[in-house]
C-alpha cells in the first residue's frame, strides 16, 4: 500500500477507501530528530526566519522517501504552495486540496471529488470508511471526556490521541487497539488531583515537555483545541462526509474557532488558556482577536524550534500559574 503524506488533517477517508496510507507528515517530523531535520532544510537553502514544521516536513518528506503529498493549499499555512514547489523539484508528487474560506458546502464538495478521482475511490466507498474511522473516533471522544470530567487522563495523553486521529497512525485497526488499550488501563487510575485546569489553543506545540511542565506546576490541560478537532468531535454515524469536513472548525475563520472555545471554556470549567503560536506564522495574528473576544486569562507562548522549553518560557509559565493559583483562591 502506498504512504500518502498529508501537511494537515484532510479527508482521509478517501485515502483509506482508495488503498491507501495516510501519513500526518508533522507528526512524523516530531517523531524523528526533529532539530536535524529542521537544520537539514536550512542546508538545502531554507531560511532560518522560515516556519520549522515546513522545514521539517520538507525534509522528513525526502528522509522518508514519499512519493505522494496532500498539500492544504488553502486552510491551513500559507507557507503550503511554495513548499509544495519546493518538493516538485525533488521529484514528489502533490496533490492539492483546499478549504474554502467561507465554507462554501459546493466548493468543499468539488474539493472532495476531486480527491476522490485522484484516488479512484467512489463517495460510497469513501462514505463506508467514514462508519469504520468513526468508531475509533467516539473511543477517543471518551478519552477526552475521560480528561476533563473523571480526571484520568493527562494533557499529553490527551494531546496525544486526539492528534493522532488526523492518519489514524496509517493503520486504523492497530490505533484502535491501542486506543481499546489505552482505555483499559486508566480504568484503574485513581483522579489526578491538578488544582488548575487549563485550555490550550492554537496549533499543536512544538516543545516536547509542555505538558510534563505544566504539571509539575500543579496544572492540568483539559482541553486541546485543535487536536480535538482533528478528532471530529462533531462527528456522527451515517453523516455525510461533506457536512463531517464543514463542522471541522481549524481551516475556516477564527470566529467559529471563537465559539468552540468558549463553549469549551464553559463545559471543563477552565481556569486560563495557553494560546500557542508558531514563529513566522500568520496565525500569529489570530491572537489579536483571541484576547478580544475571550474574557478568560490567557498566555500567549510563541515557539520556534523543536526541543523543550526555554528557561524564559518556563518562568513565564510559572507566573502565570501562579496568578490563575491566587485567582482559585
Amino acid at each position: 500500500m502506498q504512504k500518502i503524506g498529508i501537511t494537515t488533517t484532510v479527508p482521509i477517508e478517501i485515502v483509506l477507501a482508495g488503498g491507501c496510507i495516510p501519513i500526518d507528515l508533522n507528526n512524523l517530523f516530531l517523531s524523528q530528530d526533529s532539530l536535524r531535520l529542521v537544520h537539514q532544510a536550512e542546508i538545502q537553502g531554507f531560511p532560518r526566519n522560515f516556519c520549522a514544521w515546513i522545514k521539517g516536513i520538507y525534509a522528513v518528506t525526502l528522509q522518508e522517501k514519499i512519493s505522494h503529498i496532500i498539500a492544504v493549499t488553502q486552510g491551513d499555512c500559507s507557507n503550503t504552495q511554495a513548499l509544495m514547489e519546493t518538493l516538485s523539484i525533488e521529484g514528489v508528487k502533490t496533490i492539492p486540496f483546499a478549504y474554502p474560506y467561507d465554507r462554501d458546502k459546493d466548493l468543499l464538495k468539488l474539493q472532495m471529488e476531486r480527491l476522490l478521482k485522484a484516488f479512484n475511490c467512489s463517495f460510497q466507498k469513501a462514505m463506508d470508511t467514514k462508519g469504520r474511522l468513526d468508531k475509533i473516533r467516539q473511543k477517543v471522544h471518551t478519552i477526552d471526556q475521560l480528561t476533563w470530567n473523571e480526571g484520568l487522563v493527562t494533557g499529553f495523553e490527551n494531546h496525544f490521541f486526539q492528534i493522532s486521529c488526523s492518519d489514524m497512525q496509517g493503520d486504523p485497526e492497530k490505533f484502535e487497539m491501542r486506543v481499546d488499550k489505552f482505555l483499559e488501563e486508566i480504568s484503574l487510575r485513581a483522579p489526578l488531583q491538578n488544582r488548575i485546569r487549563l485550555g490550550y489553543i492554537g496549533v499543536p506545540p512544538i516543545f516536547t515537555d509542555l505538558y510534563s511542565f505544566i504539571e509539575s506546576q500543579g496544572a492540568r490541560v483539559v482541553f486541546n483545541e485543535v487536536q480535538r478537532q482533528f478528532a471530529m468531535p462533531e462527528c456522527g454515524q451515517g453523516e455525510d462526509l461533506v457536512k463531517q469536513y464543514l463542522k471541522y472548525t481549524y481551516p475556516y475563520d477564527v470566529f467559529a474557532r471563537i465559539t468552540d472555545i468558549k463553549k469549551q471554556i464553559r463545559i471543563r470549567q477552565i481556569d486560563g488558556v495557553i494560546h500557542y503560536v508558531q514563529s513566522f506564522c500568520f496565525h500569529r495574528l489570530e491572537d489579536l482577536i483571541i484576547r478580544k473576544a475571550l474574557s478568560i486569562p490567557i498566555l500567549t507562548l510563541e515557539g520556534e524550534n523543536p526541543g523543550k522549553l526555554d528557561a524564559r518560557t518556563k518562568i513565564r509559565l510559572e507566573s502565570f500559574l501562579q496568578m490563575l493559583n491566587g485567582r482559585t483562591d
